[in-house]
């Protein structure tokens, strides 16, 4: 069902209202029998888009409630998840920063809701990757991550004033002798290594001979 306006070829054209074969319904802009301009789109499952339309597509500035409480607020194009954005999680999590292709993907924060750490730093295909910073409550790491672990040189640096310097290395899994290998075990974590600690230094007025 439609109602609203078409052009001269019968087309919707302008503002209409719609309610689709599969239920879902839209209400904003048409251009030539297709979505095109500020709309919301209502799906039958309960999820909802506001926001702006290409050709039938998300395409623009947008945000999407998701069923299960989740939202997305930013930049779409073809209906992914494109530019820059913030995406709440249904568990109270959320990421602010760059996306591709519906993933995170470039500079990003992602906050843990349950300890209130965060990670800031780059992304790749919705993966933690490159250099970033982990802040915890009352620490953070500095150093580089790859495929979602920290690897390779870092430092812990403490809010009591002192940092440990070390780095993460990939521990090398042991083969098994057996030949029925069904299932490969999960890589192993990677392990810090301290090299050193910054000796602390208080701050004082005065320093004595």
């Amino acid at each position: 069902e439609y109602d609203g306006d078409r052009n001269s070829e019968g087309q919707r054209h302008g503002f209409g209202k719609a309610l689709l074969p599969n239920g879902d319904t839209y209400e904003g802009e048409y251009e030539c029998g297709l979505r095109n301009g500020p709309g919301t789109y209502r799906f039958k499952r309960g999820a909802l888009y506001t926001g702006t339309y290409l050709q039938n597509k998300k395409h623009g500035k947008g945000v999407f409630f998701y069923p299960d409480g989740s939202k997305y607020a930013g930049d779409w194009a073809h209906d992914q998840r494109q530019g820059y954005g913030e995406y709440l999680y249904a568990n109270g999590d959320s990421y602010t920063g760059e996306w591709a292709n519906n993933k995170r993907h470039g500079q990003g924060t992602y906050v843990y809701k349950e300890t209130g750490s965060k990670y800031v730093g780059c992304w790749v295909n919705g993966i933690q990757d490159g250099p970033a910073e982990l802040i915890h409550r009352n620490y953070r790491f500095k150093g580089r991550f790859l495929n979602g672990k920290p690897l390779g040189r870092g430092k812990f640096i403490f809010d009591i004033g002192c940092e440990q310097h070390g780095e993460y290395i990939q521990p090398v899994q042991e083969k098994e002798d057996e030949e029925d290998e069904e299932e490969a075990p999960p890589p192993l974590e990677p392990i810090w290594k301290a090299s050193e600690i910054t000796k602390l230094t208080p701050w004082s007025a005065h320093y004595e001979d």
